[in-house]
């Protein structure tokens, strides 16, 4: 066993097949979602999804529902005064200068509080009625397959799942005597509502339901021409029912060529277990592409609910992560912030593991999306900076379009350049020299000018920012905005004129590469206070319990100040991170732990980390692994309570676990770098490293026993050394320097070193 694979391990020995069904496919394991019922709640339910369709698997009443989604269901009329901005940065800036500030909050605030839409739109739901079938005995999500499966005392079975591969759902029923055929119900777009976020809000005239013996078709009007078809069909089998749904959306400057009628009358021709065998090949893919295994139960089954999750939300070719994904709230209402893009902190945090678990191709989707809204972007920068290059509304519709809100932030003055991070970590983890040709560099040079247009001087012959704010200090009142540029603001454009000369370095443009740093050298240096760290601003110091660590932007994620830097960055990254935690976790939400254990992590902090993530993990997660923001513990961790289902916390935990066990974001590879001194047996395999290194290691009673890397690109590969004075090597060579190994290699070469050889 002893070269056996964590994800053999995890696939095989961890997994029994299931005796309860004649799928030998659908497997079981110890990260599965189990309960003994099934869910009251919407946010409880199981959560299956494809990057464009989702379903959540629950009870209400006494019906089995089906919560559906698609994530391009939009109602996208132009956000009052926003869209396109009625007044310009620069009014903003004559507002805010002579104390009339609430002129800014009535034109840019006010409208994205009382106007429905823009906004995400839920698509309807199926019900099933379940009445007949007695009591539930299981309810199971197997995450390896990506298949819903709830148990009857009476013996009926019933499995779910989103296809993977096409845009369709199914199920099947077993063990159903007699006719059974599900509900369609339209979400309340029409009906006289007197919620303050109701559907009806929209205006939607009534939907059409069409019902034919085993077909429902359901098509919804929405705005502006907008149009979208749900149709499912059923038949039956030997003992039961099989059936598929679909979802299809048309918008009229972009017609889809097909709808929902069609695509189920094709695909009903394709039994369940058929459909399920492709779908099943996909997860499978997925699940080969990184594993992890730490002696931490509840860490380590939260990681890979949130594989499973990033899985299911993300896909090249759909829109990005949005607030709740493919999980849109089916309560009646408004989703949570309007289901919307927050590029505050919201879509950046969303992306961070598909790197280092080596989802590159999921996280393509994101970056595609950006790309092809570059020229509304653009025209917004121009029309709301006056200024060339790029910049991005903090906040978003489907099609990149200004929403509102608190415009310190949903107009924020450096949004690209953070979303310009993930294009610079695309090209560092792949390697792909097209991309940063063609994508990595255009993107951040664009910003560059923009910053560089953007700019003024101070008093000190430095460059500023006119106004600039720290996400979401001080809310949306005037003192949001600072007159001397913040440390956030500040890491973002020094992050990117940093990494515009890099890019430009690397593909020869030295004139381009002199420009950037001539640039960066005109903008001051961070704000620190010798005892506190990293400050909020000049002149305002972290006082405050807050959710949002903006002002540690530096720190992580953009890394500009990093424990490879030295005593001085060392000391500025213990004080900032003592300094926070001394305010307290009052006022923090869920994501905030989430964060702080990707700070703990970078500071080498393998207990602090493992703290936060298990806070989080089980203080701010429903049963169902959603985060919701407020503590739902009753601990006391956080004096926000409620709990808006939102993603971006899930996905930033998942990160956490990553850096604590590889990181290589100054160019030189630690493995297991800020794990607690008590997981004396950890491992994990095929996690990505920058250079486009895949990297594999294990640590048995406290010692690294072994460390795989392959190389899909070639080139040289820097590792912290992690056995000491005894290690041998297989497939390569290598030279070091004190501490650090070097090998080079060549595409495609794999080699192993091992402590015992």
């Amino acid at each position: 066993m002893k070269n056996t694979s964590f994800i053999t391990i995890i696939l095989i020995l961890f997994m029994l097949i299931s005796c309860n069904n004649e799928y030998s496919d659908i497997r079981q394991s110890a990260y599965d979602l189990r309960f003994k019922k099934a869910a009251q709640r919407w946010d409880e339910a199981l959560p299956l999804g494809n990057g464009m369709l989702g379903a959540l698997i629950w009870q209400k009443d006494k019906a089995l529902r089906f919560s559906l989604d698609r994530a391009d269901l939009w109602d996208l009329r132009p956000m009052e005064n926003v869209d396109p901005p009625k007044e310009a940065f620069s009014w903003v800036y004559d507002q805010w200068k002579n104390n009339n500030y609430e002129a800014v909050q009535n034109l840019y605030d006010a409208p994205y509080i009382r106007n429905a839409a823009p906004s995400k739109i839920p698509a309807g739901a199926l019900e099933f009625n379940i009445s007949e079938f007695g009591e539930i005995k299981n309810v199971r999500l197997d995450i390896l397959s990506a298949i819903a499966e709830i148990r009857w005392e009476n013996g009926t079975g019933l499995y779910v799942f989103v296809d993977a591969t096409k845009t369709t759902g199914r199920f099947r029923f077993e063990n159903v005597a007699g006719d059974f055929s599900p509900r369609l119900i339209a979400p309340s777009y029409h009906q006289t509502d007197t919620q303050p976020k109701g559907l009806a809000r929209l205006g939607y005239p009534e939907g059409k339901i069409e019902v034919s013996d085993n077909t429902i078709i359901y098509d919804q009007e929405g705005w502006g021409g907008f149009r979208y078809q749900i149709a499912v069909t059923w038949q039956k089998i030997k003992n039961g029912y099989e059936g598929v749904w679909s979802i299809t959306s048309d918008f009229p400057e972009n017609k889809s060529g097909q709808d929902a009628k069609a695509i189920v009358k094709s695909e009903s021709g394709t039994g369940f277990y058929d459909a399920f065998k492709k779908h099943n090949e996909w997860w499978s893919d997925f699940w080969a592409k990184s594993s992890v295994s730490i002696p931490d139960s509840v860490l380590e089954k939260q990681w890979y609910l949130e594989q499973y999750k990033f899985g299911s939300a993300a896909r090249q070719g759909a829109p990005p992560i949005s607030l709740q994904a493919v999980w849109t709230a089916d309560n009646g209402s408004l989703p949570p912030w309007k289901g919307d893009f927050h590029h505050d902190l919201n879509t950046q945090l969303s992306y961070w593991p598909a790197y280092s678990a080596n989802h590159l191709d999921l996280e393509k989707g994101f970056l595609d999306w950006l790309w092809s809204n570059r020229g509304t972007f653009k025209d917004y920068t121009k029309k709301y900076f006056g200024t060339g290059g790029l910049n991005v509304p903090g906040v978003t519709t489907l099609k990149g379009r200004p929403m509102g809100g608190w415009i310190q932030y949903s107009l924020g003055p450096t949004v690209s350049a953070w979303l310009g991070q993930h294009f610079y970590l695309h090209w560092r983890y792949s390697g792909d020299r097209e991309f940063l040709e063609q994508r990595a560099y255009p993107w951040i040079s664009d910003v560059a000018i923009y910053l560089d247009e953007i700019s003024v001087t101070d008093e000190n012959g430095k460059r500023k920012l006119p106004l600039s704010s720290s996400p979401e200090f001080n809310d949306n009142s005037r003192d949001a905005w600072f007159a001397k540029t913040t440390n956030f603001d500040l890491a973002l454009i020094r992050f990117t004129y940093e990494k515009a000369a890099e890019l430009a370095g690397e593909l020869g443009k030295t004139e381009e590469a002199a420009k950037w740093n001539a640039i960066l050298k005109e903008w001051p240096y961070f704000t620190i206070d010798e005892n506190e760290g990293l400050m909020v601003a000049p002149g305002y110091p972290y006082h405050i319990s807050h959710r949002h660590f903006s002002h540690l932007m530096a720190i992580h994620p953009l890394g500009l100040i990093d424990m490879s830097n030295g005593e001085a960055d060392k000391k500025i990254i213990t004080n900032s991170i003592k300094n926070l935690e001394k305010f307290g976790t009052d006022y923090w939400v869920g994501y905030s732990f989430s964060w702080l254990g990707n700070l703990k992590a970078r500071a080498f902090d393998g207990k602090g980390a493992a703290w936060a993530l298990k806070i989080f993990a089980t203080a701010f997660c429903l049963p169902n692994s959603f985060h919701v923001n407020g503590d739902q513990s009753g601990k006391g961790y956080s004096k926000f309570t409620y709990r808006p289902f939102t993603l971006e916390g899930n996905f930033a935990f998942a990160a956490g676990i990553q850096e604590m066990l590889l990181q290589s974001h100054t160019g030189i590879v630690h493995i297991f770098p800020a794990i607690p001194g008590e997981w004396k047996d950890a491992g994990f395999e095929n996690l990505r490293a920058m250079g486009a290194f895949l990297v594999s290691a294990k640590r048995r009673d406290g010692k690294v026993t072994e460390v795989k890397i392959k190389s899909e690109k070639g080139g040289e590969f820097l590792m912290m050394n992690p056995f000491g004075d005894e290690f041998g090597i297989k497939g390569g060579s290598y030279s070091q320097t004190g501490d650090i190994i070097k090998i080079v290699f060549v595409p495609g070469q794999t080699v192993l070193m091992k402590a015992e050889l």
